[in-house]
């Protein structure tokens, strides 16, 4: 065999890995292959890497196979449409979850999945799960001006598709003016459940998909838009986006251990920006508590500025230092100290993933394996705190 018909029958490698050649092609390959073991050892790798990236198994593989391909592609080539750094991680979790969905059977669809969060556990089948994300979606859809997936209570005359897009249909005035801003996400959900009842499970999981792809495809890396989940409640749009990951990688775990199914978590570039978000959104729940206990007490606040430096190991490693003490307060103090010196009084030490699981709700605080150093009393406050950041 010459060279030049070596070279030809080694040019026809990556189609035969791929089923792609015609029956006499790969039937001289594979004859090929009988004299050539650098073609055959070429060959039998390719097609190896074929079948893993085959359509019939969409999830990632531990040694990020897929996430390799994605990488080098986009070393050569920009993409199309240029995601702001904090659409990634939703881009990410949601593309996680739709691949999880496609591998469930139809008994799987069936299954009970415990969602748990500070109020207690709910429970729904994986397509009311996929519901209830489509909804609080919702409101980050109805921010960037798409629609919002919960239709509106039939009325006398029909919507105008022209005017102002309510972001709470069908949700009761009194929930919301609710003193809980979370209260009528389960209401949505409920509803959002109840008008697809009557689809395929996986008619739902398109309806969820084509609104999470719409929204990544909608929002402007330089947008400005608050998202209001509720009365007092209200996200950046950049911080929403972090947020709706959150809850889709929470969920989708949730999914998955009800299906007994192998779920990664979230890539470290990701989970840090979860762990920061939380971070940041700590000292609202701390002044929440702290207030309510003063106005139970009838009590004023003494004026202090304490802080405990929260440090998150593992692939989400760094430092956030907490403030303890609240802003706000039940009474006026007569007199405030301007410029108190914050005092670092406690440290904390956690995995950046079990501090997620325990914003979510998801682990015990008192079980918690944590590095504690300083007030303990400090430490027990923001171990509780955590947890209040879960919602329905």
């Amino acid at each position: 065999m010459t060279e030049l018909e070596h070279e030809a029958l080694r040019g026809l490698l990556g189609a035969w890995a791929l089923r792609a050649c015609l029956s006499d092609e790969a039937g001289e390959l594979e004859r090929h292959f009988d004299v050539c073991p650098d073609c055959a050892e070429e060959g039998a790798r390719l097609r190896h890497a074929a079948a893993r990236l085959s359509t019939d198994d969409p999830l990632d593989r531990p040694d990020g196979l897929r996430q390799q391909v994605l990488d080098f592609c986009l070393a050569r080539r920009a993409p199309e449409l240029p995601l702001a750094p904090w659409v990634g991680p939703y881009a990410a979790e949601t593309a996680k979850l739709d691949a999880l969905l496609r591998d469930l059977g139809r008994s799987e669809w069936q299954e009970s999945v415990e969602l748990p969060w500070h109020g207690g556990v709910l429970r729904r089948n994986p397509a009311a799960v996929l519901c209830h994300l489509a909804a609080v979606d919702g409101l980050l859809a109805v921010a960037l001006g798409l629609p919002d997936p919960v239709e509106p209570a039939g009325s006398a005359a029909p919507a105008d598709p022209h005017g102002p897009v309510d972001p709470f249909p069908r949700v009761p005035a009194q929930a919301r003016s609710s003193a809980d801003p979370w209260d009528h996400l389960l209401e949505r959900s409920d509803l959002l459940a109840e008008a697809r009842s009557d689809l395929s499970p996986d008619a739902v999981r398109t309806l969820w998909r084509q609104q999470s792809l719409a929204v990544i495809r909608t929002v402007q890396p330089g947008s400005s838009a608050l998202v209001r989940y509720g009365p007092g409640a209200e996200l950046p749009v950049r911080d929403a986006f972090v947020d709706r990951a959150f809850e889709c990688w929470i969920h989708g775990e949730d999914v998955a251990r009800a299906v007994d199914y192998p779920y990664a978590g979230p890539a470290p570039q990701h989970l840090r920006q979860m762990v920061d978000l939380a971070a940041r959104m700590l000292p609202t729940v701390l002044a929440g508590l702290r207030t309510a206990a003063y106005a139970g007490a009838g009590g004023r606040p003494q004026p202090a500025a304490r802080l405990l430096k929260l440090v998150i190991e593992g692939p989400a490693a760094g430092e956030w230092l907490i403030p303890l003490d609240a802003e706000r307060r039940p009474e006026p103090d007569p007199n405030p100290d301007p410029n108190p010196d914050p005092e670092l009084v406690a440290e904390l030490v956690m995995d950046g993933i079990e501090f997620c699981q325990l914003a979510a709700a998801h682990r015990d605080p008192e079980r918690l394996p944590v590095g504690e150093y300083g007030d303990r009393a400090a430490i027990r406050e923001v171990l509780t705190a955590v947890p209040l950041l879960s919602r329905p």
